[in-house]
């Protein structure tokens, strides 16, 4: 079957703050994180650059024809780096340009973002409930940004705030831009109260949720993810499985398992029938991505087979 990352990071260096506290890469895969450090890579990524041809390779392994790269605000701004990765992997990368929507001007930098080729943008709204005040989805200058991505193609990638925090918003602007296509991301925040008020966002044509982040969220109980196989059938139950797509959040997830490990739990499991796997794996992705052609990639036996 064709796989297809809905919800991975590159960077090439972290170095940023967030609400004051500083992010910035160290060595062994380590990074300071508001104010402790972190195994934010695996540590045989000694220098903390997350680069696209490091993930190429897991990707050649574990089959993964495609991955969406999405951004965050605790990685830094890396449009500049995901516009080259773009130019050169247009096969294999589908980047979303970040736009930093806790500062005015916003709107503009979805323009500009578009015309240097970004086909998506990235909007981490849950960074955007701030100490001292609350940047709404559907305030006007957002609302300026939503309805521009709509009349151009753009698709929305959104992290919400867990429970129904802001669904009430994302209503509104399902409601006003029809036509927008979203993908809401960490499968609704899964394992946190009210998780399903986001799954059913995508009772609308136009949204579509993505697992990125789900064996994080899944971690205590670690594999086989056995939970969040019975997440994903409420979802379906929810939306249908024609609505959910699989992410892997990589690289953050694989200091803890392998990349291949973050979807053949999925594989493997009992629960799902093939039709639901290949559906959840990378044919809804590829029926709501632009992408173009996708390779096909062979299997390459381990030398412990």
């Amino acid at each position: 079957m064709t796989i297809i990352d809905a919800h991975a990071h590159l960077w090439l260096r972290q170095d940023t703050q967030v609400n004051g506290l500083e992010i910035r890469s160290l060595d062994n895969g380590r990074s300071l994180f508001m104010g402790e450090v972190r195994q934010m890579l695996p540590p045989f990524i000694l220098d903390g650059r997350n680069t696209a041809e490091i993930l190429l390779s897991n990707m050649d392994y574990a089959q993964v024809s495609a991955a969406v790269i999405t951004q965050e605000y605790i990685d830094g701004q890396q449009n500049d780096y995901l516009q080259e990765v773009q130019r050169n992997h247009p096969g294999r990368f589908l980047c979303c340009g970040l736009v930093d929507a806790r500062r005015p001007g916003y709107a503009d930098q979805a323009v500009e973002l578009a015309a240097n080729g970004f086909r998506g943008i990235k909007l981490p709204a849950e960074r955007l409930i701030l100490p001292d005040r609350r940047v709404y989805l559907t305030g006007n200058e957002m609302m300026r940004m939503f309805k521009y991505m709509e009349a151009n193609d753009l698709f929305l990638s959104i992290d919400l705030a867990p429970g129904k925090t802001q669904v009430g918003e994302m209503e509104e602007i399902i409601a006003e831009c029809p036509r927008l296509r979203i993908a809401v991301g960490h499968f609704g925040m899964v394992t946190r109260p009210g998780w399903q008020e986001q799954i059913s966002l995508a009772r609308h044509p136009n949204v579509r949720i993505e697992s990125g982040g789900i064996t994080w969220l899944f971690n205590d109980e670690f594999y086989p993810f056995t939970g969040a196989i019975w997440a994903i059938r409420e979802a379906a139950s929810l939306v249908g499985m024609e609505k959910l797509m699989w992410g892997s959040d990589y690289p953050r997830t694989i200091t803890a398992i392998t990349y291949r490990m973050s979807y053949d739990f999925v594989l493997k499991s009992k629960l799902l029938t093939e039709e639901e796997k290949r559906r959840f794996l990378g044919e809804n992705a590829r029926q709501f991505y632009p992408f173009g052609h996708l390779i096909e990639l062979p299997y390459i036996k381990n030398m412990s087979e």
